[in-house]
């Protein structure tokens, strides 16, 4: 890819995806104030100030790297939120609400960016194009951001939902997960694939998930958007 090339996508994927990830973590800190810890609060995360959330490579060089390769994922995080569950009102149900909190957040906003999408048209200009491109790459990546995040692996926010909903008795073993929760996921995106190469089977299951609940949702954006995105 050429520096052109290269300039033009990150110009298109930058704004969407840092918009994305503030939001996120800014719904998880403030839901979680509200319900009772105001950890995150105090460390100024409740605010739509990305430099508040930005992790030097998973929000930067890693995106980036990904991007200038010419690479069909577009990986990358923020700073996780710091929640202390034991702070919340009702921990164990709370801590569902501060989970769903961050999904919730990008969905509404591939909401918002599909309703202003369609306020523009084929005839619209240089700038009206880029604006189009910027709209449609914010509802990929919220609803790839959305559906990942809701996998049922801890510490993702689905692994925190399926903790808060189930009995006490499972959801302390299933809890126990979380420290081993980046390694199980390196494995899944990572490893699993390339075993599946060496052998002859497609054994990306995280991408199957992603890419079958992201083609079950998109008619749906696609309708409020008034085209086709993908």
């Amino acid at each position: 890819m050429d520096i052109n090339e290269f300039l033009f996508k990150a110009s298109v994927w930058a704004l969407p995806f840092l918009i994305a990830i503030t939001f996120h973590e800014a719904a998880h800190a403030y839901v979680a104030r509200v319900l009772g810890d105001d950890t995150a609060s105090k460390l100024g995360r409740v605010t739509l100030n990305p430099l508040k959330h930005i992790d030097p490579f998973g929000t930067i060089l890693l995106p980036c790297m990904l991007l200038f390769i010419g690479s069909p994922y577009l990986l990358g995080w923020a700073k996780p939120v710091p929640v202390v569950f034991g702070r919340l009102g009702n921990p164990k149900r709370d801590m569902v609400f501060v989970a769903l909190a961050g999904p919730g957040s990008n969905i509404l906003i591939a909401l918002i960016a599909a309703f202003f999408l369609s306020f523009i048209g084929p005839e619209a200009g240089d700038m009206g194009q880029w604006i189009a491109q910027n709209l449609s790459n914010a509802i990929l990546v919220n609803l790839v951001l959305a559906v990942f995040n809701m996998l049922p692996i801890p510490p993702l926010d689905g692994g925190r939902v399926v903790t808060g909903l189930l009995p006490t008795s499972l959801a302390v073993p299933f809890s126990r997960l979380e420290k081993y929760g980046m390694i199980i996921l390196i494995g899944l995106i990572f490893v699993l694939p390339m075993i599946g190469r060496q052998i002859g089977m497609d054994l990306n299951l995280i991408s199957y998930v992603i890419v079958k609940s992201i083609h079950a949702m998109l008619p749906f954006f696609q309708a409020i958007a008034n085209l086709n995105i993908i």
